[in-house]
């Protein structure tokens, strides 16, 4: 993907309503969107997102508010967190279940323990693997870490963590036999 430099007239001319900017700007929104949250969230969040996204984007540059034109990228980015934090914070408010609910029922709990057979296997291998491998594991796909953040705690560059999480997977993977 290339990116696309902003500037006040770009700017301008949504606020214009011209149809070519426009559909350049969801496009170019659309695919920079999808791939930031396409592999953590469901396909319909994502394009819900997107689209709420562009609606308060939108309504910002019509009323004329957005000051500078190359920040563009940079708000339509923090507008889209905000949109995927408020749809977390609406989906963690639950309803009360009724008196009848039945939390496990026969199928669920085979998929129960199956879950945690496998989590038992994952936590084992992890235990035999070098310690700064399993912290990088870890700190990627268990806790979800930002990659500068686990970058800058591990004391290696970007380049060096694919490296190492090249190499900490092919282990994980011959600990639980799976080559």
């Amino acid at each position: 993907m290339d990116f696309f430099g902003f500037d006040d007239d770009y700017v301008r001319r949504l606020r214009e309503r011209d149809p070519e900017t426009e559909r350049h700007f969801t496009a170019y929104f659309s695919d920079v969107l999808r791939l930031k949250w396409g592999r953590r969230l469901s396909r319909e969040t994502v394009e819900d997102t997107r689209q709420e996204s562009f609606r308060r984007t939108l309504a910002i540059i019509y009323r004329g508010e957005l000051r500078e034109g190359n920040r563009l990228g940079a708000y339509v980015n923090s507008v889209a967190e905000n949109v995927v934090k408020e749809g977390f914070r609406k989906d963690g408010r639950t309803e009360p279940l009724g008196p009848n609910f039945d939390p496990v029922s026969q199928d669920d709990s085979a998929r129960l323990a199956e879950q945690n057979e496998t989590q038992r296997r994952v936590r084992r291998t992890l235990d035999k693997l070098d310690q700064r491998e399993a912290a990088i594991l870890k700190a990627v796909w268990i806790d979800e870490d930002d990659k500068d953040e686990i970058c800058r705690r591990f004391g290696i560059t970007r380049d060096y963590l694919r490296v190492v999480l090249h190499r900490a997977k092919q282990h994980f993977r011959d600990e639980l036999g799976e080559n």
